[in-house]
């Protein structure tokens, strides 16, 4: 069996040579920035050949142009990637699902 690893953003890209290292991190349940903001915890590092990153980027890119045509995330203006969430709210406040983690 393959063990999983959940992560909730990318850290950290850092090339050295002709390696590649990923530092896949999660948001903290105890410790908080000084705007009470959970703080990214380093959960995994990916190392992979400049080769192997640049394919797997042409992979990702692919799935990303397949999430923006299903509808499921989109661009803003500046290019930004953005969860597109039912219900959502406009900014205003928090979402629906009632955490400051999402507003």
């Amino acid at each position: 069996m393959q063990s999983e690893v959940y992560a909730d953003a990318i850290g950290e890209i850092t090339v050295t040579g002709t390696i590649v290292r990923i530092d896949l991190v999660s948001l903290s349940a105890n410790a908080r920035d000084e705007m009470g903001q959970p703080e990214p915890e380093h959960r995994l590092r990916i190392v992979m050949s400049l080769e192997g990153f640049a394919n797997s980027f042409d992979v990702l890119n692919k799935a990303m142009n397949g999430l923006i045509e299903a509808g499921a995330i989109r661009k803003t203006e500046q290019e930004v990637v953005v969860p597109v969430r039912p219900n959502a709210s406009n900014g205003d406040g928090p979402r629906p699902n009632g955490s400051p983690n999402f507003a």
